[in-house]
């Protein structure tokens, strides 16, 4: 079974190490930027950040 490589920019949801490497940021400020908008263009999945590409 092969696993397909989805490419960034076609991705719902991105971490807070791919959204950070997509949006040319350190990873900390990337977070910190998550956690004030969270609900808005950001989402908890348990205890890990995402980022909504569609709401960006």
């Amino acid at each position: 079974m092969s696993k397909e490589i989805v490419p960034v920019a076609e991705k719902y949801l991105l971490t807070i190490n791919e959204a950070a490497s997509y949006f040319n940021i350190g990873a900390k400020k990337m977070r910190r930027i998550a956690e004030e908008y969270t609900g808005e263009f950001s989402l908890y999945s348990g205890n890990r950040l995402l980022i909504n590409t569609n709401k960006i």
